[in-house]
C-alpha cells in the first residue's frame, strides 16, 4: 500500500485484517492524489487539506518528496481540523497527538505520513506490524495483497467493492459525509472508531 495523508476510514478497511502492511517506499510520487491529501467535514461541508510539495514532476521517488513550508499549511490545517472538530465528544483526547505530529516539521513527505499512520492504528488499538518495501515489484509475492492505487482521489468507483462507510454521528449537518479521514471518525467516536471501520467492510 502507498502512504496517504491523515488516510481515510476506506484505507483502514482495506489494512484491517491483514497481518501487516508494507508501505511502498519505492514508487514515484503521483499527483493529485491521497498521498498528499484528505478529506474532513467542515460547516462549510466537505474540505480538502493538501500538503503542498516540492516537486514539480512525477518522476521523484516518494520518499524524496520535500514538503514546501514556504507555505503556511500547517497552520491552515490546524485551524481548520480545530474550527470542524473542537466540538466533537472525543476531540480533547486525541487531538494533542495529533497537533505533535503535524507540527513535527517533517522534512519528507513520506516520514509524515507514516507517523500518521502509524498514530492512526495507534487511536484504532490495532497492532499490525508496517514494513517498508526492499524494492519495486511490479507483480508482488504470491503471498502479498497489491493494494496500490485501489484508493483514488478521482475515482471512487472501486470503492464498493470493499468499502460502504457505516454512518455515525458527525459534527456538521444531517447528510451524512462519508469516508473522511479517520480523524473524523476518531473525533466522533473515540473507542469505536475501530469497530465501526470493520462494519464498512464489504462482506463482514
Amino acid at each position: 500500500m502507498e502512504t496517504h495523508y491523515l488516510p481515510s476510514v476506506a484505507y483502514f478497511a482495506a489494512v484491517a485484517n491483514t497481518n501487516g502492511i508494507i508501505l511502498e517506499r519505492h514508487e514515484y510520487y503521483v499527483k493529485q492524489t491521497y498521498r498528499n491529501r484528505c478529506h474532513v467535514n467542515t460547516s462549510q461541508g466537505v474540505a480538502t487539506l493538501i500538503v503542498p510539495v516540492t516537486a514539480r514532476h512525477n518522476k521523484t521517488l516518494i520518499t524524496d518528496i520535500r514538503i514546501d513550508y514556504s507555505q503556511k499549511w500547517v497552520n491552515n490545517h490546524w485551524r481548520t481540523i480545530r474550527s470542524a472538530y473542537g466540538n466533537a465528544p472525543f476531540f480533547e483526547h486525541y487531538a494533542d497527538d495529533l497537533e505533535k505530529v503535524l507540527y513535527s516539521k517533517n522534512d519528507f513527505l513520506f516520514d509524515l505520513n507514516v507517523r500518521f499512520l502509524s498514530l492512526c492504528l495507534k487511536w484504532l488499538k490495532w497492532g499490525i506490524p508496517v514494513t517498508e518495501s526492499l524494492s519495486y515489484e511490479t507483480t508482488p509475492q504470491p503471498d502479498t495483497t497489491d493494494l496500490r492505487s485501489l484508493l483514488n482521489s478521482k475515482k471512487q468507483d472501486n470503492l464498493s467493492n470493499f468499502f460502504q462507510a457505516s454512518p455515525y454521528t458527525q459534527v456538521f449537518g444531517n447528510a451524512f459525509a462519508g469516508n473522511m479521514s479517520l480523524i473524523d471518525l476518531i473525533f466522533c467516536e473515540g473507542p469505536e472508531a475501530a469497530r465501526r471501520v470493520q462494519a464498512s467492510i464489504v462482506g463482514k
